[in-house]
């Protein structure tokens, strides 16, 4: 008896201990259509349970995923709120069994700010409802780190079933067939996929009306890191709360709209560096937010960081009927040009906070009309511009026009702007600030026989918003006239009534980006940037070294609980020539780990260097040898993370295997060839030996390609055929058949330039050996996905004999000898490779890219 009344003590005890395990609340806030809250960790607990309550409902529980470890504390978003006063609870769970939980006080949700033209014709983006609620039957995916390249979805009409890993989510969405609505989140830092499209993720859904696709980031650290984002053929798309940074330049834009694109809304993401491009422009990356070949698009509340190009706008449209995109309550931070630059486009430009712009703000070329209303100009050195005419081609120096050296941005005909009721904010005067209003009666814009008001100017300044702009005022080169757009009663436009100028520099101050800002922070100094066009340099090394402090996702399938965290760069594998120094490779670590160590080094002529401070590990040097070398994280805390690479020397003058060199998977990154020029995705795309190719290199009077071979072998050049200009081949002049060059060499060194006329490199190869033949369309063979992730599928009627799979350098990486259907790639790194068939007819050579 009396052990029966310690148990039944000790159950009356123990409801109680757990309900003291309550949790202690760090922060709580409600944001547009959405709130969070944070807290400690309580002792004991293995997961949480989040609730919310208001505007009609109670106690919701929220999706494990929403739920994260920091480390030091918990949070979590809940999202798709309508506007009103919630309250959110949280509770521990401790052995299964609910604790006590802790509520918030009242939490104010606003909603977001839909204006502009994304909406026209009662269209909604996105997966929500104009109330800020997912849309009825929306289905969500949450992507993380982890999850990436094996979540998967069930989708109508996809070619197979289910669909694993984002990019061919969004390809089974690609045929338009699946009308649920579709909302993608994803968490945390996203490193590059195994399978992406040519770099970026790509949003397509065959203009299907009646579908609907966000794209969005959770709470204020979601980042699409190393890669952008692209649309085409779609409708209906949103995508917002999302940082971009490090994006390659050849790939692409940090966001950008392609082609066939309307109602698209683009919003509170944040914009930073992207990898420096081949080009000179490209220093501070490609473009940050590009729409081309798109109409009835809205881009809002984006905070550009610096940004050397932030929105073209146009660009062989060859139209001004019928284009249509606003912009508004951008934060265009020190940013350095295109706020946006326009061609052909009807743009409405309102209430965006332009803020210490070295360059210029919003240019019109091509026949454009920007309506330019309500927007705040702090020390923005030339807010308007057309081109051609007014401060465009104002020499400062000389004190007149001089269209020969001084076009800012543009050579094209020009467009016109109408201004109304902007705050130009000059106080600092480091910009030396210029704006011609047209007509303006200044003697310093009418000097006989140098300038005029009422040709020289940069926009018709109207006395208010329903003022048309004469037919008269015309543009100085091409003649072209303001289209009155604005006051078109079937427009939003007309009707809008905009914030005033300091009102919107407030708002756009405190909800442009991410939730609260986003978790990369950092302040400009005004006395330096405002007039600075070049990298910072401080700004780089914190988007570059960029890490995420996110610990582990709740619910998350296979998730690591680890704290500690090692960051990889792509080129921790590489091969060089005999004797050349490899490119530095650069590891950082971070989370709870405190410091790592290398395996492997130094070895062979290459070193290390440890930077605890910076967290990094530089690799460097000139190998004699090949090396392999491994990189661990320590800690008091967490699972080490790990990284590892080699480093492979080839012989000069490679005499074995195919050297290839796709300009669309590689750019002109090369260990055999040396390629000096600019790539190009804007001259057509070519099939060859069953690749998509849709990146070439522009065959212009500075492109330079020198190689050297070691034996006689087989040049194959593939261009794009619709262009018909020559290229010369150790001085020798060729013309393309069909858009091929097929030539044999001798050893040696050698070298193709510029002919004459246009010509548009996308792929080319050197074989060393006459076995085999490339495989075509024609062939009885085929190869099939390629890309590929895991397995590769062997389509022919013949037997297969033998397979046999090279890397770029002629190494033997894999090879099997039985009848087959399929190779297993699984275990090969990303990149090129060539793909030998042995059948008993032929022998066919084809590449390959691996994801």
């Amino acid at each position: 008896m009396k052990n029966l009344l310690l148990l039944f003590a000790f159950t009356l005890l123990f409801p109680v201990f757990i309900s003291a395990q309550s949790v202690t609340l760090n922060e709580s806030s409600g944001w547009l259509e959405s709130a969070y809250i944070k807290w400690q960790p309580v002792a004991g607990a293995q997961s949480y349970n989040v609730y919310y309550s208001g505007e009609g409902i109670t106690d919701r529980k929220i999706d494990n995923q929403l739920i994260r470890s920091y480390g030091t504390y918990y949070r979590a978003d809940v999202m798709g709120l309508k506007a009103g006063t919630y309250a959110l609870k949280v509770a521990p769970v401790i052995s299964g069994v609910e604790g006590t939980a802790t509520t918030t006080g009242a939490l104010t949700v606003l909603a977001q700010d839909r204006s502009g033209f994304a909406f026209e014709g009662g269209h909604i983006p996105g997966g929500y409802k104009l109330d800020g609620t997912p849309k009825d039957g929306a289905v969500i995916v949450y992507i993380t780190e982890n999850n990436k390249n094996t979540v998967s979805l069930v989708v109508t009409g996809a070619t197979t079933n289910p669909c694993v890993g984002l990019q061919t989510i969004l390809d089974g969405f690609k045929k338009g067939k699946d009308n649920r609505p579709l909302i993608v989140r994803l968490i945390g830092n996203i490193t590059d996929l195994s399978y992406m499209a040519d770099g970026d993720i790509c949003i397509e859904n065959a203009n299907n009306a009646s579908g609907s696709i966000t794209f969005e980031g959770v709470g204020n650290d979601a980042v699409c890191n190393g890669w952008g984002v692209r649309l085409k053929g779609a409708t209906n798309i949103e995508v917002r709360n999302l940082a971009a940074m490090n994006c390659n330049s050849t790939a692409g834009d940090d966001f950008g709209l392609q082609q066939d694109n309307d109602h698209i809304w683009v919003h509170n993401c944040d914009m930073f560096y992207g990898n420096a491009g081949s080009d000179a422009d490209q220093i501070k990356g490609d473009g940050a937010l590009d729409c081309k070949g798109s109409t009835y698009v809205t881009f809002s509340y984006n905070h550009f960081w610096d940004n050397g190009k932030c929105n073209l706008l146009g660009l062989s449209e060859g139209t001004t009927t019928g284009l249509y995109v606003t912009f508004h309550h951008n934060w265009y931070d020190h940013s350095d040009s295109r706020h946006p630059r326009v061609r052909f486009y009807s743009a409405h430009i309102y209430n965006n906070y332009f803020d210490g712009n070295a360059k210029y703000g919003s240019g019109s070329t091509m026949g454009s009309s920007l309506f330019v209303e309500g927007n705040y100009y702090r020390n923005c050195k030339h807010p308007m511009m057309i081109s051609m005419q007014g401060t465009d081609v104002w020499n400062e120096t000389t004190k007149k026009n001089d269209p020969t050296n001084m076009g800012t941005f543009s050579g094209e005909d020009g467009g016109i702007i109408k201004a109304f009721n902007n705050t130009f904010d000059a106080s600092i005067g480091t910009n030396n600030m210029r704006f011609v209003a047209y007509g303006d009666p200044s003697a310093a814009y009418n000097i006989s026989g140098v300038i005029s008001s009422t040709v020289d100017f940069d926009a018709y300044l109207t006395t208010s918003r329903d003022e048309q702009v004469p037919a008269s005022v015309k543009s100085y080169q091409g003649a072209n006239t303001y289209n009155n757009f604005d006051t078109d009663a079937a427009l939003y436009v007309k009707t809008l009534v905009p914030d005033a100028p300091e009102v919107a520099k407030a708002k756009v101050m405190q909800y442009a980006g991410r939730v609260n800002g986003g978790d990369l922070k950092w302040t400009f100094d005004n006395s330096v940037d405002d007039a600075s066009y070049l990298v910072n340099a401080p700004l780089k090394a914190a988007i570059t070294n960029y890490a995420t402090t996110l610990v582990s996702v709740q619910g998350e399938s296979g998730s690591s609980s680890s704290s500690q965290t090692l960051s990889a760069p792509s080129n921790n594998h590489q091969t060089v020539a005999s004797g050349s120094a490899i490119s530095p490779i650069v590891f950082t670590w971070g989370g709870d780990a405190t410091d790592a160590t290398v395996t492997g080094l130094s070895a062979s002529g290459i070193d290390y260097i440890k930077d605890a401070t910076a967290k990094t590990i530089t690799i460097s040097g000139t190998p004699t040898a090949t090396v392999s070398y491994t990189i661990s994280t320590t800690g008091s805390t967490g699972t080490p993370a790990t990284g590892s690479g080699t480093i492979t020397v080839s012989t000069s003058g490679t005499t074995t295997g195919d050297m290839i060199q796709n300009f669309t998977a590689s750019g002109t990154a090369s260990t055999f060839y040396t390629i000096n020029g600019n790539l190009s995705t804007s001259y057509g795309s070519v099939t060859y030996a069953g690749l998509a190719l849709t990146q070439c290199l522009k065959m212009e009077s500075s492109t330079n390609i020198a190689f050297t071979t070691a034996a006689s072998s087989t040049l194959t050049l593939v261009f794009n055929s619709a262009y018909t200009g020559t290229v010369k081949i150790d001085g020798t002049t060729y013309t393309p058949s069909a858009g091929m060059i097929t030539l044999n060499l001798t050893a040696g060194s050698h070298t193709i330039l510029k002919g004459s006329g246009s010509s548009y490199l996308f792929y080319m190869s050197i074989s060393f050996g006459t076995s085999g033949v490339e495989s075509s369309e024609t062939s009885e063979l085929k190869l099939y996905p390629n890309p590929v992730v895991n397995s590769l599928s062997i389509s022919s009627d013949l037997n297969v004999d033998k397979a046999e799979v090279y890397s770029v350098n002629g190494t033997l990486m894999l090879s099997k000898s039985v009848i087959i259907k399929s190779l297993d790639m699984s275990g090969l790194k990303s990149g090129s490779y060539l793909v030998k068939l042995y059948s008993e007819k032929e022998v066919i050579k084809q590449s390959i890219i691996k994801r």
